[in-house]
């Protein structure tokens, strides 16, 4: 009997201990956020695009898919060759675009046709060096230019918009935190944001009257993109 009673208070101090451990173990409730400013800062820096494309196109059609084909391969060979005569890298990168090659119906619905279309892309820093070699090609017509800011560029211009958006986030919290009467802050989250924002349309004259230009260079004109940073988060004000 007396064992029976010794048994049955172990078992009841065991879950006792295991009752308390469980509590211990029980997440205890987040005191809620208190003397904490949510706020953001942005920099903007304008900087002129560095970066120049040219797509050139040219356009094919006959009753053989095979001969529309052929005369496609053979116009953008010709201008490939023409652009590689000139084309280094980073100054002018050349490479091959689209290629598509399709059926054309007629009013009965069969096939009484084929049409296709070639593209080559001349892109670099030198602009002389592209409108030139553009110039020169004659296999193929202007189909697009536009502009846009290099890696190199867009990295150096970035930083320096990050650096002024981080000082004005700075700047901002401690006008906050002393507005509210406390004498500074800690950096509890930040998020930092880029983007850079082009023209809509990239300026560009010359592209009809292809006959007329013989080998000159074509005259492009290249805007400015303005990179824009953000820099968003919450500071605790003490």
């Amino acid at each position: 009997m007396k064992k029976s009673i010794q048994l049955i208070a172990a078992c009841a101090l065991l879950a006792g201990s295991a009752g308390l451990f469980a509590q211990n173990l029980m997440p205890m409730p987040y005191a809620p956020l208190q003397n904490v400013a949510q706020l953001s800062a942005s920099a903007a820096v304008e900087v002129q695009q560095d970066l120049l494309s040219i797509a050139m196109s040219t356009t094919r059609d006959g009753t053989d898919a095979a001969a529309v084909q052929n005369q496609l391969r053979q116009a953008l060979e010709t201008a490939l060759a023409e652009a590689k005569k000139t084309a280094q890298p980073g100054l002018m990168d050349v490479r091959t675009g689209n290629f598509s090659l399709y059926p054309r119906h007629g009013k009965d619905g069969k096939i009484n046709g084929w049409q296709g279309s070639t593209e080559l892309v001349l892109e670099g820093k030198d602009f002389p060096r592209i409108t030139a070699a553009a110039g020169r090609i004659q296999t193929l017509t202007m189909g697009n230019v536009g502009f846009a800011l290099s890696r190199e560029q867009r990295a150096l211009v970035e930083g320096d918009a990050q650096a002024q958006a981080i000082e004005r986030f700075k700047a901002k919290a401690s006008e906050i935190s002393r507005g509210f009467g406390f004498s500074s802050y800690t950096l509890r989250e930040v998020s930092i944001n880029a983007n850079d924002q082009g023209p809509i349309r990239p300026r560009m004259m010359a592209m009809e009257a292809k006959s007329a230009m013989s080998d000159a260079s074509i005259p492009v004109e290249a805007g400015k993109s303005t990179v824009l940073v953000n820099v968003s988060g919450s500071v605790q004000m003490k």
